[in-house]
């Protein structure tokens, strides 16, 4: 039995707080939340605005195996759940698939529907920064349960464990939103943007010479844009393009990159070619 699951790609997404003064709006790309965060104030007058933060999530290289056991004895009915899966990653925007290979009545019928509960609960809170995991293929293959003791939270529990277990033998990765910009610059001005696009960590994809001017189609981490722009500096238009791994010889955040940071959202949030960014501001 194989149940995938893809998750949403909004352009705009608004939460509004408990508070009734706090609003959370995740967008496309700063574009799209200055436009937003524009109407706003039109519509409310006095609003503070927090820094977007780039939204970084987790993905898996290899495969990997985890094994997930929960038992408690607490002197009346028991807890017993147990599980093992094997788990892969899967092709960039396909989401997450969940597929049940039990044998033999291994682990019975109703106990499946709750690993699975528990695997996506342990991918929503990552592994190595809190960071959603996305684009994974878990395989429930095995496990055994008690007559008297097995119950669906149990089970539940046994699914996050294994996952968890899994995920961390099958090679990690912070990932974080690459825009993509395409300038078009008189040959004189082609050494000045390289070492610009350098200095954030970019990297050129493509150039085409056209007589004296040139068209480069590079790059650029979403952490180093959203600095130059809250420097006024950004002169060339962006578009999300994907995510990927970051850098070693960079922290999660840039070199002290303005407004980037870490979520630890209550579900995902993100896939490939969806929101990359995120802006707080409060109504006064």
């Amino acid at each position: 039995m194989s149940d995938a699951r893809k998750l949403e790609r909004p352009i705009l997404t608004v939460s509004f707080h408990l508070s009734g003064t706090e609003i959370e709006a995740r967008g496309m790309d700063e574009l799209r939340l200055a436009e937003f965060c524009g109407a706003i104030c039109r519509d409310n007058g006095d609003v503070f605005d927090g820094v977007p933060k780039v939204i970084l999530l987790e993905a898996l290289q290899t495969s990997g195996e985890g094994e997930g056991k929960y038992i408690r004895q607490t002197g009346g009915s028991g807890n017993y759940g147990h599980c093992k899966i094997r788990l892969s990653p899967s092709e960039p925007g396909s989401g997450y698939e969940f597929i049940n290979d039990i044998k033999n009545d291994a682990i019975p019928e109703e106990f499946i529907e709750p690993i699975d509960m528990g695997i996506r609960e342990a991918m929503d809170g990552g592994i190595l920064a809190g960071c959603p995991v996305l684009d994974v293929t878990v395989t429930l293959y095995d496990g055994s349960f008690h007559e008297a003791d097995s119950n669906p939270m149990a089970f539940q529990i046994a699914g996050s464990m294994a996952f968890k277990e899994a995920a961390k033998k099958a090679n990690p990765v912070l990932m974080e939103p690459m825009m993509a910009v395409e300038a078009t610059l008189p040959v004189g001005r082609a050494r000045s943007f390289i070492e610009d696009l350098n200095a954030r960590h970019g990297r050129i994809e493509a150039v085409e010479r056209r007589d004296d001017s040139a068209t480069f189609k590079a790059l650029v981490p979403l952490s180093e844009t959203l600095r130059a722009s809250a420097r006024g500096r950004m002169e060339f238009p962006l578009r999300f393009e994907r995510y990927e791994p970051v850098a070693n010889t960079r922290g999660p955040f840039g070199d002290g990159a303005l407004g980037a940071g870490v979520r630890n959202p209550q579900r995902p949030i993100l896939g490939h070619g969806s929101a990359a960014a995120e802006l707080y501001f409060e109504l006064e």
